[in-house]
């Protein structure tokens, strides 16, 4: 689920928890322009598969959301401002050094005077700016850019962002964002063929197919391990396929593949913020119906999920273990929260399983027990729809799971499998079972607060939002944690349980003996581009 320029009360589009696009294409990319690419050998090249859906639609453009977009990773081709470590900190990557005014309303940011351009070409303030202001200024760019009202190159060598609102994490958004040249940037054809400053440059992509990468020589850091990059977008079972032919050095297998012994291989398994969770409404049936600026209309409320007392007891009666073991064949974590183990994440969120106790609370809340076993109140039945991608195996077992879990405590859950553009009308009315995912504090925000794109429960609270806005007017972003922390004890399970949280979906590779894959921040939502992240540390064993 991407976490950054969401629509949802803007326009028809919603926010996607997955993006099912393929590119069918077969057009080759002439992407070579380095003065450069390395010569390589067999042990300083890799060929990693990803899914179909990894592939960006617009090309490696980071205006239109490569890097940036639905599933959040380093560009790898364009450099950033900043950049975050395994802990998450923010680090300075084309940025000497940054500050924040007292209000919070500019950010400073000073340049390295080394970088270049895969084309030789210098790389200032000029650029910086010119980015970020396209980045404003684009009509489909999947990352929110709302907070910035412009970039302004004030010498060579340093850049100002006005906000229009102190929003500190914005620097988590511009650890993503690639910086292009301001003179030879052209939308049209930028995406095939991309100059940045970045560790590799493209080399070649085949659409549909491949995309190869080469060491950029123009490059201001360390040299990469790694000369040449080949990702493959293959679907899960090719990628699978690929691994036994010994065909790729990494490929990504889903969880009922992962159990699977490859010869020549070892299975990786890494931890993410790849979180399952379920919305629910908690505004009431005869909730007038909500008009976006756009001018779509959705229904709104729901006469079961309404009641606390229900959402409450969702939350303890779910056995997050057994989904796991029973929906992702134990390759898995218990999840709570949209952030768990993330420095910003509470422990507020934590619900053990405690079935009895949720019947108790419904007892007491007047749902009683009918004939057929499902509880009712003032001749409302104590059942409602949940909705997921009926393209998404995984989601679909774990709906079903869910709902058998429920009906232990007499709630009777209907699982639906649907289009994206089916749920979305559908989101603030019923139950949804989304993948969220980010390395951000911004996708936290956007679900609590009272205006959050979304916050799909529509539970407003001037608390919350107060907590947020004083976390994000930080000058030390590391310094908004314990109030984004205490944000959400609002809406914990044992509050006001806005949201079923499921599981964390680990991301599992078969990775070919002799390759060490450097050691990989906590993953976000996508079983994609996160993995080569840092793909210029890792290394073949002699």
């Amino acid at each position: 689920m991407f976490t950054h320029k969401r629509l949802l009360l803007k326009s028809t589009l919603a926010v996607a928890c997955c993006a099912f696009i393929v590119m069918a294409a077969t057009t080759l990319g002439g992407c070579s322009q380095n003065n450069s690419a390395s010569q390589t050998t067999k042990t300083d090249e890799v060929t990693v598969s990803m899914p179909t859906t990894s592939e960006p639609e617009k090309g490696f453009d980071p205006i239109y959301g490569w890097g940036c977009g639905e599933h959040m990773h380093e560009p790898l081709i364009q450099s950033t401002l900043v950049k975050t470590n395994t802990n998450l900190e923010i680090e300075n990557d084309l940025a000497t050094n940054y500050s924040i005014s007292d209000d919070g309303l500019s950010i400073t940011f000073t340049i390295r005077q080394d970088a270049k351009f895969s084309d030789g070409t210098a790389l200032t303030a000029k650029d910086v700016a010119f980015t970020i202001n396209k980045e404003v200024e684009a009509i489909d760019n999947p990352a929110d850019f709302s907070t910035i009202k412009k970039a302004e190159a004030t010498d060579d060598y340093t850049c100002v962002l006005h906000m229009n609102k102190a929003n500190n994490s914005v620097l988590y958004l511009l650890a993503v964002v690639g910086i292009v040249p301001a003179d030879t940037y052209n939308e049209d054809t930028y995406g095939s063929n991309p100059i940045g400053s970045g560790r590799y440059v493209l080399e070649s992509w085949e659409k549909g197919q491949k995309a190869v990468f080469v060491a950029n020589d123009n490059y201001y850091g360390v040299a990469p391990n790694i000369k040449k990059l080949t990702v493959l977008f293959l679907n899960e079972e090719t990628s699978f396929a690929y691994a036994k032919a010994g065909k790729t050095d990494v490929s990504y297998v889903p969880a009922q593949m992962a159990t699977n012994v490859v010869d020549g291989y070892s299975l990786k398994s890494y931890e993410t913020v790849d979180s399952r969770g379920i919305s629910l409404p908690t505004k009431s049936a005869n909730t007038a119906d909500l008009t976006t600026e756009g001018g779509v209309t959705y229904e709104v409320g729901n006469a079961v999920t309404s009641d606390k007392a229900i959402r409450q007891a969702l939350n303890l009666a779910v056995d997050r273990e057994k989904l796991i073991d029973s929906c992702l064949y134990g390759f898995g974590s218990v999840s709570y929260s949209v952030c768990d183990n993330l420095p910003w994440s509470s422990d507020a969120m934590k619900a053990q399983t405690d079935v009895e106790k949720a019947k108790q609370l419904l007892d007491d809340a007047g749902w009683k027990i009918g004939q057929d076993g499902i509880r009712e109140k003032d001749g409302v039945r104590c059942e409602f729809d949940l909705y997921y991608s009926s393209s998404d195996s995984a989601r679909q077992a774990l709906a079903y799971a869910f709902a058998d879990q429920m009906k232990e405590i007499g709630v009777s859950v209907n699982a639906i499998g649907a289009s994206w553009d089916d749920i979305y009308i559908r989101q603030y009315a019923d139950a949804v079972l989304w993948g969220w995912g980010s390395n951000s504090t911004d996708e936290l925000v956007q679900i609590i607060k009272s205006d959050g794109t979304c916050n799909f429960p529509l539970y407003e609270s001037s608390s919350i939002d107060t907590k947020i806005d004083s976390a994000l007017a930080e000058k030390n972003i590391s310094d908004s944690y314990s109030e984004l922390i205490e944000a959400q004890s609002e809406i914990s399970p044992e509050n006001e349980a806005t949201w079923v949280w499921l599981c964390n979906v680990q991301h599992t590779y078969f990775v070919k003996d002799g390759l060490k894959v450097a050691d990989q921040k906590v993953h976000p939502h996508g079983h994609g581009w996160s993995i080569v992240n840092n793909v210029d540390e890792w290394s073949w064993s002699n």
